[in-house]
């Protein structure tokens, strides 16, 4: 299936209901008395998290949502009906913004979290409403208040603990297959991940945590190449950046593929590139030596030795302390916050 994480959508909803002018026949008061009763308020349009969604595929298929407009007032003190509202579900990690300002209305970041995204009108007040000791027989009634209308873009960010980042091919999807229960698409050529995949993985202190297997970048991601600012989005939710380079790869340096996918995180956000990455040097077990000292002497320089891992998802080999490593760097986050 298509992975759709971005939708517009225009939202109108309901018109408020007209206030009624009617009178009750009684003797003695001047024409009846009035009765009319006020407009029901016109149905808003919410929308409302779904942790069962992971795409904006349903969202896309009506691009007009209009909610009811109230009912009327009537006779007899009889008041209108509120119109019914329209709920949208949209997937957990939706960010709704005005289509035509760019203005952040919302953020869904949890199951059964909603937001009115467009107010219903306010319906009209009948004629009983405006009886007053020297006007006792009003002849008016207020019409109900149109509905807020809006467009809508819809904006799915991957909720997910740890982002695995690094060019096509690179062993990511292998390293999920691995690690969790996810069973992402594997072949030895560039880009058979086209969309972000999840793995939830069981902790050794039995606290589990999300991986988030993010489609190979490129370099000119953050402008758009190779659909770079799509993945981009998912990746700045994530607490933790796995930086995966391929240690088999022998048409371009370790160093210079770690370089050009820094500089891409960079360009796209600064606080993004700040994150916390650690770096894995992937497929050991086919490992160029060579380029691989080159790149254990260059993390070194850069005094992120500390953070730096090998490892190979076939042969398992180093695969147990990473997550260890990953465990306990979500863990200082979420106790410091």
């Amino acid at each position: 299936m298509k992975f759709i994480d971005i939708a517009k959508i225009h939202v109108k909803a309901g018109d408020g209901g007209n206030g009624c002018v009617s009178f009750r026949r009684e003797k003695y008061v001047p024409r009846g008395g009035p009765d009319g009763g006020n407009g029901g308020d016109g149905g808003d349009i919410i929308i409302e998290g779904d942790e069962g969604k992971s795409t904006l595929l349903d969202v896309t298929f009506k691009s007009i949502y209009k909610a009811k407009r109230g009912e009327h007032g009537r006779g007899k003190d009889q008041h209108g009906k509120k119109g019914d509202d329209v709920i949208i579900k949209v997937p957990v990690g939706t960010v709704i913004k005005d289509f035509e300002t760019g203005e952040i209305i919302a953020d869904i970041t949890e199951h059964k979290q909603r937001v009115v995204v467009a107010k219903g009108g306010k319906g009209g007040r009948g004629n009983m409403m405006f009886v007053s000791p020297t006007h006792r027989a009003p002849m008016y009634a207020e019409e109900g208040k149109p509905g807020e209308e809006k467009v809508l873009l819809l904006e799915l960010k991957l909720i997910a603990d740890v982002g695995i980042i690094g060019y096509p091919n690179a062993g990511k999807s292998t390293f999920i297959s691995v690690v969790s229960a996810a069973k992402p698409k594997i072949a030895d050529y560039p880009f058979t991940t086209i969309t972000p995949n999840l793995g939830v993985v069981k902790g050794s202190y039995g606290e589990s945590f999300v991986l988030a297997d993010m489609p190979g970048l490129i370099e000119g991601a953050h402008a758009g190449v190779g659909l770079g600012t799509q993945f981009l989005r998912h990746i700045e939710r994530t607490k933790i950046l796995l930086h995966f380079i391929d240690s088999s790869f022998n048409e371009e340096s370790m160093i210079t593929r770690y370089e050009k996918i820094r500089k891409e995180l960079e360009k796209y956000s600064k606080d993004l590139a700040k994150k916390k990455e650690i770096v894995v040097a992937t497929k050991v077990d086919s490992k160029n030596e060579d380029d691989l000292l080159q790149f254990r002497e260059y993390v070194k320089n850069l005094g992120k030795d500390d953070i730096y891992y090998e490892i190979s998802s076939i042969t398992k080999d180093g695969v147990k302390d990473l997550l260890l490593r990953i465990e306990q760097e979500l863990k200082n986050i979420n106790e410091t916050g």
